[in-house]
């Protein structure tokens, strides 16, 4: 099959590519070919698929599939080259359905869709959230380990995703401080190893956490440990004097303050979105570990946090990420984040803001539309 791909998109990935360490020149033509088919084949993506429409047999792909490669390095420099400056990096477990007992990595894992543990795979998702374009571009996808490798390794799933983070902690510093997850990362053993590796941790409590004002009088100076605490938060109905009125709107009032929670065992930031104009009045609890951090930006941040499901359930609709057929693990590795990264070539590979380039990124888009 002979693709007429841009130019600019070739030279894109060949630059990104030649910041990378120990990635040879066959390499390269290899991947630019299988991004090419990402984008042109008209069905599923697997290593028949490969052979037929592309330019190498199906056993050199399955060959260089098993190879390693650096998609967060990659992603990491795509992102810097064309990004804004203000990103965060959000962090998800994503569900993959697999019906094969053979593949290497299947367990139950929790479906949020299904709302219960399905049999198949789980993939712990990386992305950098871009906050002034209001979305989630992606680094890297790490195969999630079965419940019996973690118990042999004596490792709690929080144990095993913090980790993921932590190795990669370089990389990701360089872009961002900030790590955002959803409100089951809110738990002190993964919020001290983020800690520890030098990020901060913005989440979301459950509406019924425990949460203590901080004493703010004058000291007693009677005998015994001062008093740090001046009660307990009622969440229903906070104290207007120590909560700080930050914003307004026809929907919400927003207040922050600086409490401790029990739960994490340490002082945070803390913001109250509190509902209006319902008769039961709802209310949502995010939080930082950074306590200068503006409660409009914590509010903000894990808001767009959710950015990264959109990018992991498009992937799942429209790059057959549910359908990956490979069995070791280094070719689902492999395929999971180079079907991910056709995001990006949507984004970089053409500048769109040009009129000359219209028809080239309605080409592009349409390249590998499945006919209804």
């Amino acid at each position: 099959m002979i693709f007429k791909a841009s130019n600019k998109y070739n030279a894109l990935i060949y630059r990104i590519m030649r910041k990378i360490p120990n990635i040879n020149k066959p390499q390269r033509f290899f991947f630019i070919e299988i991004m090419l088919l990402f984008l042109s084949i008209k069905g599923r993506f697997n290593f028949l698929q490969f052979g037929r429409y592309g330019k190498y047999t199906e056993q050199r792909y399955r060959q260089q599939f098993e190879k390693q490669f650096d998609f967060l390095k990659f992603n990491k420099e795509l992102v810097l080259s064309h990004a804004s400056s203000h990103l965060v990096i959000a962090f998800d477990p994503s569900y993959i359905s697999k019906s094969g007992k053979k593949t290497p990595g299947v367990d139950k894992f929790w479906s949020g869709v299904a709302g219960q543990a399905k049999f198949g795979l789980e993939i712990g998702g990386i992305a950098a959230v871009d906050i002034d374009n209001k979305t989630a571009l992606h680094l890297e996808a790490i195969q999630t380990p079965t419940y019996k490798d973690l118990e042999e390794k004596e490792m709690s799933l929080l144990d095993w995703y913090a980790d993921v983070i932590i190795s990669r902690k370089d990389n990701l510093l360089s872009m961002s401080k900030y790590l955002v997850a959803e409100a089951y990362f809110s738990k002190k053993p993964f919020a001290d190893k983020i800690l520890g590796c030098g990020m901060q941790l913005i989440s979301r409590f459950r509406n019924d956490a425990d949460i203590m004002y901080l004493f703010k009088g004058n000291p007693t100076r009677k005998k015994g440990r001062p008093r740090k605490y001046s009660g307990k938060v009622n969440l229903k109905s906070i104290d207007k004097d120590y909560f700080d009125r930050i914003h307004k709107d026809g929907q919400s009032i927003i207040y922050s303050a600086i409490v401790y929670s029990k739960s994490l065992k340490r002082n945070i930031k803390l913001v109250y979105e509190q509902s209006i104009g319902k008769k039961n009045r709802s209310y949502l609890l995010f939080f930082s570990t950074d306590l200068n951090l503006d409660a409009l930006d914590i509010l903000r941040y894990y808001k767009n946090r959710f950015q990264i499901e959109f990018l992991y359930r498009d992937g799942k609709q429209h790059t057959w990420l549910n359908d990956c057929q490979a069995r070791s693990a280094n070719k689902l590795y492999f395929q999971f984040n180079a079907l991910l990264l056709d995001r990006f070539i949507d984004v970089f590979a053409i500048p769109a803001y040009k009129i000359k380039n219209t028809n080239h990124i309605r080409k592009l888009i349409n390249f590998g539309k499945i006919a209804a």
